[in-house]
């Protein structure tokens, strides 16, 4: 069953996004010209890649429903969240921040129609893929889930627009996710 899924080629974009800007970063000459880029290609605005922050980590226990930002072995600050479904479980183990998107656009796994921001809120940070599968921390719509801490997620974590927000400014590409049980 499809969890969280967006089309490959809205996710594919933003990742030949982040490449043009890694790519573009590390050339000795700047470029007379910037690369084009489809209007398809722009859609999710892709945050540019920096290096890693070898001292900051997320932190995601599943059974408190709280995620964590670690930064030198100390908690910063913790969040309530929605987690998968028992039929859609959260995967567990270790990962890296995959993909940051500004305005995520979803991309409905019933229907297949484009639903703009909709279910995702405002800010994606994608730490794993399995097959058509992709598996994010974003906001929602609905922050009663929430506060309630349900698991109803079909496997992406759901924040609150204000605390993803926050997480979302303070990590970078290549930061290590832990999902504990």
């Amino acid at each position: 069953m499809p969890r969280c899924r967006r089309t490959t080629a809205l996710l594919a974009a933003g990742l030949l996004f982040q490449a043009l800007i890694a790519a573009d970063a590390t050339r000795a000459q700047p470029q007379a010209t910037a690369p084009t880029l489809s209007p398809a290609a722009t859609a999710p605005a892709t945050a540019a890649v920096s290096p890693v922050s070898l001292n900051t980590e997320i932190l995601l226990d599943l059974s408190q429903r709280e995620i964590a930002l670690v930064r030198d072995g100390k908690t910063v600050n913790r969040w309530p969240v929605v987690i998968g479904a028992p039929a859609t479980p959260t995967p567990v183990g270790r990962f890296k921040v995959q993909t940051k998107v500004l305005n995520p656009v979803y991309q409905s796994t019933s229907t297949g129609k484009v639903k703009g921001v909709g279910p995702l809120g405002y800010r994606w940070i994608g730490f794993h893929s399995k097959g058509p599968d992709v598996f994010g921390i974003h906001g929602t719509p609905w922050p009663w889930w929430v506060d309630a801490r349900a698991a109803v997620s079909q496997g992406c974590v759901r924040m609150r627009d204000e605390h993803i927000d926050k997480l979302f400014a303070a990590v970078e590409i290549g930061t290590p996710v832990v999902i504990k049980p």
